[in-house]
């Protein structure tokens, strides 16, 4: 099974106030993190980091040895894994296309206007905004690209996004849960 999720933010003390994250501390935040993955993640299953993992490296490479599944990472602007946390990845990149389950996946940190594919019913997935004003002026280019009818299935993996939960999240559910 394919999972996906962003912006971890991982050793990031300011992140709690920029997204209003319910965490006491960053103790709290990672134990959340670590808990919410393997209770969804088994050993067998990918999971697909958009970016921003770790703001700190000593306590993302503390948080990676604890959690469960195949990673794969999408580096992010603030990503600078050493070799000790790479060690940890099936890969590392700035941009994939990937397969699940029939479904072409554009993975990507930031989001993409127009991504491989688009037309051809490939699906688009990014973090970096956050729940900000630039995620607003997406949702409301997403609404003109319908109005259009030009093909915009795309959704933002940021694990603080409600969808998210600090949770790793199937395609599938995804797709079901991002719209409501």
């Amino acid at each position: 099974m394919n999972y996906y999720i962003s912006d971890l933010h991982i050793g990031h003390e300011n992140i709690l106030k920029h997204d209003h994250r319910l965490f006491r501390d960053l103790e709290e935040m990672s134990w959340e993190i670590v808990h919410r993955w393997n209770s969804a993640v088994s050993h067998r299953d990918s999971v697909y980091i958009l970016g921003d993992f770790a703001w700190k490296n000593a306590e993302g490479l503390e948080v990676l040895q604890q959690l469960s599944g195949r990673k794969f990472l999408i580096l992010g602007n603030h990503d600078k894994p050493t070799e000790e946390m790479k060690a940890y990845f099936e890969w590392i990149k700035d941009y994939a296309a990937i397969e699940d389950n029939g479904v072409q996946v554009v993975l990507c940190h930031y989001p993409i206007a127009n991504w491989y594919n688009q037309y051809k019913g490939a699906v688009h997935l990014y973090g970096h905004v956050h729940i900000s004003k630039d995620y607003i002026a997406l949702k409301a280019y997403r609404e003109i690209c319908r109005q259009l009818n030009i093909p915009y299935e795309s959704y933002n993996v940021g694990c603080m996004m409600p969808y998210m939960d600090y949770t790793p999240r199937t395609l599938a559910r995804i797709r079901e849960t991002a719209e409501k």
